[in-house]
Formats: C-alpha cells, sequence, structure tokens
C-alpha cells in the first residue's frame, strides 16, 4: 500500500549528535584526523588585544576556509551559506545545530591583517606538511618543480602600456596598486618595464596562452616529493620564465632550513635546465638535475655543431673533427679581459691559418675566417645533466614529473581555482598557500585512512 507522510504534532524536544550524521568515509573525517590547530591560537596570540570583546576564533575561520578550498567554493559568501547548510561541513567547524556562522566581511578583515601580518597561511601549510613527515609520506629524495599560469582578477581591457602607467600617490590607492608601489620601492634590482599594467592589479604579468587571448595572470610553483605527490612548497610569482626559474632556488633554501630536506635530485622541465640554474644545483647545492638541458648550439644548416667538437678539460681547449685547438687565449679587443663576456660564456676560436686550409672549411665555418665557440661559464654542471639524460634514473624521473601535472590539473578542474579572487602577489600567495594545504590534507585523508573508508574516498581526489 503508498505510504504517507504523518504531519502531526512535532516534538518540543530534540536529541541531535551530528557526529551520528556525518559519514565515516567522508572527506571531510579523513581531514579532521590530521588537520592539527592547537598552536594557531599562541601564534597569533601577538595580534589580539588581552581586553575588549572576544573575536571570531581563528581556527574557526582556518576551518571554514579550508573547506572552501578543499571542495571548491570559490565565493566566501556561498562558503558561509553552505557551512550554514550542510551538516558536515559545521562538523568540521566545530559548530553546533545553533551556533551562528560569521559572517562573510570577516573573512576580509582576517586575510588582509592578521593572517597576512603573521604569515598565518604558510603557518597553517607547514603545519600540515610537518604531519605529512610524520606519516611518512615524503622521502626527501627526489623532488619535482613546475609552475601553472592561473589567470588574475584583472579585465584585460583595464589596462595600459607598461611605459605610460603612473599613479598619484598622494591620493588613496586600491591595496593592489598601493603593494606593488611598496614592493617597486623595496626592490634591490631594477624593475623591468612590462608590455602592459593592468589598473586594477599591476603586480599581474601580461601573458599569452597558447592559441588564445592574451590576460593578466599569476603562477603557482609547486616543489613536490615525489614519492607521495605531498607539495612540500608552493610560491606565488608573476606569469614570467625567470621568476618562476628564482622561485626554485628559494623554495628549495627554505625547505631545507625549516625541515631539513635536501633532495638528491631535481626534476623539471626544460625552462630550469639554463645554464645558471644547473650551476646552482650541481655546483652549489650538489643536486642531480634531472632536466633537459636548454640548448640552442645544434645547427640545422648542416653545418658542424658544438657537439661535433671535444671538451678536453685538462688542456683547457675544444678539438675540431681535423684535430686542431680552439682556445680561449686568442681573444679579440672586444672581449673582458677576464675572457668573460655579458652572456656569461667564454669564447673559444681556432686559428685562422689552420681554418683556411682546412679541408672541413665549408661544413665548419663557410662564412667566417675561423671557427669560434662560445662555452658557458657553468657548461660542466650542463655536462653534467646531459650524462644524466641517457640514464634509467632519468627515464623514471620523466614519469614521476606527470605528478606535479596531475596536481595541477586537480587544482583548476576539482578546486576550480583557475582564476584567483584575490587581488596582488599576497593576495595570490594567499590563496596558493591555502589550496596547496587542502591538497595536502586530501592526499592525507586518500592515503592513510582506514582501509574500510578508502574505496568511498579515493574517488575524491
Amino acid at each position: 500500500m503508498m505510504g504517507r507522510q504523518d504531519a502531526g504534532q512535532a516534538p518540543l524536544f530534540y536529541a541531535f549528535n551530528l557526529e551520528d550524521h556525518v559519514p565515516a568515509s567522508h572527506m571531510l573525517r579523513g581531514i579532521d584526523r590530521f588537520l592539527d590547530l592547537s598552536e594557531l591560537h599562541q601564534h597569533l596570540a601577538p595580534h589580539y588585544s588581552h581586553t575588549g570583546r572576544p573575536s571570531v576564533d581563528p581556527a574557526l575561520l582556518i576551518r571554514m576556509l579550508i573547506v572552501g578550498y578543499c571542495f571548491g567554493i570559490r565565493s566566501e559568501r556561498r562558503l558561509c551559506e553552505e557551512v550554514h547548510l550542510n551538516l558536515a561541513y559545521r562538523w568540521f567547524c566545530r559548530l553546533g545545530l545553533e551556533d551562528a556562522v560569521p559572517d562573510h566581511s570577516t573573512f576580509s578583515k582576517n586575510r588582509h591583517g592578521r593572517f597576512r601580518d603573521n604569515d598565518t597561511l604558510r603557518f597553517v601549510f607547514e603545519k600540515v606538511l610537518d604531519r605529512c613527515l610524520a606519516e611518512g609520506l615524503v622521502g626527501g629524495e627526489g623532488f619535482a618543480i613546475d609552475a601553472s599560469v592561473i589567470k588574475a582578477d584583472a579585465n584585460r581591457q583595464k589596462g595600459v602600456p607598461g611605459i605610460e602607467a603612473t599613479w598619484d600617490r598622494e591620493s588613496p590607492l586600491a591595496r593592489p596598486v598601493r603593494e606593488y608601489l611598496e614592493a617597486l620601492d623595496d626592490a634591490e634590482t631594477p624593475h623591468r618595464t612590462p608590455k602592459n599594467v593592468s589598473t586594477t592589479d599591476p603586480a599581474s604579468q601580461w601573458t599569452a596562452a597558447p592559441g588564445g587571448a592574451a590576460f593578466y595572470a599569476y603562477s603557482t610553483n609547486y616543489l613536490i616529493d615525489v614519492k607521495a605527490g605531498v607539495i612540500v612548497d608552493v610560491e606565488a610569482t608573476p606569469a614570467y620564465r625567470s621568476d618562476e626559474v628564482d622561485a626554485t632556488k628559494t623554495m628549495i633554501d627554505r625547505v631545507e632550513q625549516r625541515f631539513d630536506l635536501s633532495p638528491t635530485r631535481l626534476i623539471g622541465d626544460t625552462a630550469y635546465g639554463t645554464a645558471e640554474m644547473l650551476g646552482w644545483m650541481v655546483d652549489e647545492k650538489q643536486i642531480e638535475p634531472h632536466v633537459p638541458v636548454w640548448d640552442k648550439t645544434e645547427r640545422s644548416d648542416g653545418t658542424l655543431s658544438r657537439s661535433d667538437f671535444e671538451w678536453r678539460a685538462e688542456d683547457n681547449e675544444y678539438r675540431c673533427p681535423a684535430d686542431k685547438a680552439l682556445r680561449s687565449d686568442r681573444r679579440k679587443f672586444t672581449v673582458p679581459r677576464s675572457g668573460v663576456t655579458k652572456a656569461d660564456t667564454i669564447i673559444y676560436r681556432a686559428s685562422a691559418s689552420d681554418c683556411v686550409s682546412c679541408p672541413l672549411k665549408e661544413r665548419c665555418c663557410p662564412n667566417t675566417p675561423n671557427r669560434k665557440i662560445a662555452r658557458q661559464v657553468n657548461e660542466s654542471a650542463r655536462d653534467v645533466a646531459r650524462q644524466i639524460a641517457k640514464t634509467e634514473a632519468y627515464a623514471r624521473s620523466r614519469r614521476h614529473r606527470k605528478k606535479v601535472e596531475m596536481l595541477f590539473a586537480h587544482l583548476k578542474r576539482i578546486l576550480k581555482l583557475d582564476r584567483l579572487r584575490l587581488r596582488g602577489l599576497k593576495g595570490a600567495r594567499d590563496e596558493f598557500l591555502l589550496a596547496a594545504t587542502a591538497q595536502n590534507l586530501r592526499r592525507m585523508a586518500v592515503w592513510l585512512m582506514p582501509k574500510g573508508t578508502e574505496p568511498a574516498m579515493a574517488t575524491a581526489f
């Protein structure tokens, strides 16, 4: 028979326990197990007064932000609504059925104030990373590095050419503009003039997407441990190649200083295979570069390339296929006395008398009187990378590098972070730190939850 719902008198009292209504396989149970905010209050204590009305608990704000970034809730206004309605979110945030949810404006005040002044979001990220280390998810032997472009919250139509970008410092300025000008004033090196500057987020970089229109963007730089794909550091930079490469040094040094982690190999794409970067890895950090060498010396016109010449380190010279020497002491007046050019190269030249009578001249230097080779000052490090590229370990590293790309795909498609909501480099840094924290928490929840709950949670990452 067909049943009907009774609409009788509602009971006066309810016995309701949130704990009983959150499934054991829910993602938030795993995240709650591995999230420890016990030291957060002590970390923020200097930024709160000892008197006055009690504030919203900062741990509640952090938990709500983690919910938003874990489940792709990009709007803080919508996040407050979801926490108000969702029982699992209330349970994770330690809110009872009748507890009020903080107003969405509270997040802005804390993000741009106490949290940013005290670097709270990095503190939370590193606490989560500490737990990853304690659970054995970080091997510390192999790291992988990569960057991904994220659109800034800046209209591509609201921009001016870089040489025309000016601001009236006497009038009130928006926070992203003020932070941008302060960074320019504090910079130790001259600022390069960008092609286009956004009037709303000037720190963002004008960049062209492959096959699409240009836009303003930032880059999120991930340094991951290849054992389980845990993010060991993250850095925000403008979407500019040299800034992305420089961020690698910052992250490697920071992880070594704070966690005593120093990898034996670093995996990256060709962008990290410049001579300077390889020299830093090999000579300064003693890290094996599992990186393709950025090399444009190979010729495609049929003439001899530099690889056809033999380098003899003991004699500090190259030997051509005709067994003639190319030396660096045959300097011209345009080369500095040190022998190193502005491009950080040393020029090795053959003798004009050797070349003029050489039967290979038409294949070697048909348009010049003698052959010359520009050798990078870090060429020995480049040679190390070339030798590593021939090994089986390098082939395995190429496969491990996909773990970074998978994290970026997860970041944009599942966590919905394909466009920033906060402006300025500091805003980008906050968003990237929260997203990386959420990804590490989800990783632990999937990998380390009890066996009976794994199948239900595996689809979440």
